[in-house]
């Protein structure tokens, strides 16, 4: 099949994630036939450098061969069975080794980043009722987002997804953030949420935070201080603490957790995207014996956790997470100027290499601000009006010369496979600041 005819026939029967349709009377649909690294490649030979790993997915390259490997070795034993009353091997490996890398105790599997926050805000509010008490109210960051389900979105505070569902949502008291990544931002912010906290806290069962990044927020970034602060402030006023590292985590702040770098332990953690390296649907909350025991109990006393999902534990997707585990663990993993780099160590290089590249984007006159934390980078182009859609124009550029930018407003970013080489960086960059400077001329 051809691009044209997959195109038509793609148009006339799928919905897509995210979109109006409308837009792709103009804006080409791409037929993507096999990806390999960071390229994907369409129908026509056409090939594109993934700069945003597929929705933050695709960490460690798309038809990584080790990855490949696992998944098919565990097709030949175990596609799937039931979570409940059963188990498998490679779940048990898995829960071992987050705990282990985490320093939770207990891990609960869902089937998606939605899902996760589904689990631990029912979770948090499940807690306090089995400790007798009803805490209806969740605590969250302005400019946060959790996902799509009703409950994620209700903890989130973009308005593009929320707006439209607001007589539906649970709910919800947003908190202050910092302007920018400075400590001096982050303390300011911390007093005004102390006011917050002070008001609610009996009502609220928990505080859910993006650490470091909030990256469907326009990648907007702040200091660890500002979560070392809120993780006090839940401390003294006796509020649970989740943690959603759906995007930032596996390696992206360049720690495996964003948590890390602030100091601090939540009393839930939140996996997904990297958690298969982007081949397969998994989430995970990782929690506390704390937690976990006050739902330890006989039936007869109704305080068990009934949340489930069908592909509880999936084996194919466990596969997979295991597999993107023990590349984390690999010493030597890429060889560069005779000395092997392990995933977190290369990283660094990355990320400055990045930071260097994006330095001349301050040049540009369209350009307000440019921010890093770790494998994420953006550029903020000034305020232009929402209407006028000059994101999408970056992105329409990208692809006419072989990158995926796909933009949030007017912030164009990159998260780029962590395999991804210097010359494809330098290619990356290039045709964003072009783009970028072409919808000026």
């Amino acid at each position: 099949m051809k691009n044209q005819e997959i195109m038509q026939k793609d148009l006339k029967f799928n919905w897509h994630p995210c979109t109006q349709m409308k837009d792709h009377e103009f804006l080409p649909i791409i037929p993507i036939k096999k990806a390999k690294g960071v390229w994907l490649e369409d129908f026509e030979g056409n090939r594109y450098i993934d700069a945003i790993s597929s929705w933050w997915v695709n960490i460690l390259g798309h038809s990584n061969e080790y990855i490949n490997k696992k998944i098919s070795q565990q097709l030949e034993t175990l596609e799937h069975v039931i979570f409940a009353g059963f188990t498998h091997e490679g779940a048990v490996r898995l829960g071992e080794r987050l705990c282990r890398l985490s320093g939770f105790d207990k891990v609960f599997y869902a089937d998606n980043g939605s899902s996760a926050v589904e689990v631990a805000i029912k979770m948090a509010f499940h807690y306090w009722k089995n400790k007798g008490q009803v805490r209806e109210l969740f605590l969250s960051l302005k400019n946060s987002y959790h996902g799509e389900t009703i409950g994620a979105l209700s903890v989130g505070d973009v308005g593009l997804y929320k707006d439209t569902y607001k007589e539906i949502l649970i709910k919800n008291i947003t908190i202050p953030i910092p302007e920018d990544q400075s400590e001096e931002e982050a303390q300011k912010a911390l007093k005004e949420a102390e006011n917050i906290f002070e008001k609610h806290h009996k009502n609220i069962s928990s505080l859910i935070i993006e650490p470091l990044v909030q990256c469907a927020g326009y990648m907007k970034m702040h200091s660890p201080l500002f979560v070392k602060g809120l993780r006090e402030l839940c401390d003294k006023y006796n509020i649970l603490m989740i943690a959603d590292e759906i995007a930032v985590g596996f390696g992206r702040t360049g720690s495996m957790f964003a948590c890390e770098l602030a100091g601090i332990k939540p009393d839930f953690m939140c996996l997904s995207k990297g958690l298969t390296g982007g081949y397969l649907p998994l989430s995970v909350v990782l929690t506390t014996d704390d937690i976990y025991r006050a739902f330890y109990c006989d039936y007869t006393e109704l305080k068990a956790f009934l949340h489930s999902h069908s592909y509880t534990a999936n084996p194919l997707g466990i596969a997979a997470a295991n597999a993107v585990l023990d590349i984390f663990e690999m010493k030597q993993w890429k060889y560069e100027e005779g000395k092997w780099y392990s995933v977190l160590e290369r990283n660094k290089k990355l990320s400055k290499y990045i930071w260097d590249k994006v330095q001349k984007f301050k040049d540009l006159p369209n350009v307000k601000d440019i921010r890093q934390t770790g494998m994420i980078t953006a550029v903020e182009m000034i305020d232009y009006p929402w209407q006028e859609r000059k994101g999408l124009k970056v992105y329409e550029y990208g692809l006419k010369n072989g990158v995926l930018l796909r933009p949030l407003g007017n912030v164009i970013y990159f998260m780029p496979p962590y395999v991804i080489e210097y010359d494809e960086i330098d290619k990356m960059t290039d045709v964003a600041y072009e783009g970028i400077k072409s919808i000026e001329n």
